[in-house]
């Protein structure tokens, strides 16, 4: 049986108040669990004392069980000094998807040949510019 460590909301509309529980991975979230080893109420302040309740010894004894915390409830057992959560990292995630980098590249390359073009117009037309200058007079 896999267990979790993991938050059951209960509370009202919009007023949320969360159990940290013991659960079979099977089991709803809000559903059955094995035992309620604290909570977490998010409306209070963050230095609140209140805000997060667990007991230390049972968490202990869960994790030694073989229980695996989620996220939110690994951070609260790291505060608390029990369980040692590694901090994550996925630089690929905020990288652009395969069609935002291919416009992405079409438009570095429309941006280089622009700018090819301007330089090359730069260096042409200040050797042909008196040439053209007397002809564009003759016609005014």
């Amino acid at each position: 049986m896999a267990l979790k460590i993991r938050l059951a909301r209960g509370g009202a509309k919009k007023r949320p108040f969360y159990r940290v529980v013991i659960a079979d991975t099977r089991s709803p979230r809000d559903g059955r669990f094995i035992e309620k080893i604290g909570t977490f109420n998010p409306l209070l302040a963050k230095d609140d004392a209140a805000r997060v309740v667990l007991d230390v010894e049972r968490a202990k004894h869960w994790l030694g069980v073989g229980a695996l915390p989620t996220d939110r409830v690994a951070r609260f057992l790291t505060d608390a000094g029990v369980y040692n959560r590694t901090a994550r990292n996925n630089p690929e995630k905020s990288k652009p998807k395969a069609k935002a980098q291919e416009r992405l590249e079409a438009a570095r390359m429309a941006a280089e040949e622009a700018e090819a073009a301007a330089k090359a117009a730069a260096e042409a037309p200040a050797e042909e510019a008196p040439a053209e200058a007397p002809a564009e007079e003759a016609q005014a």
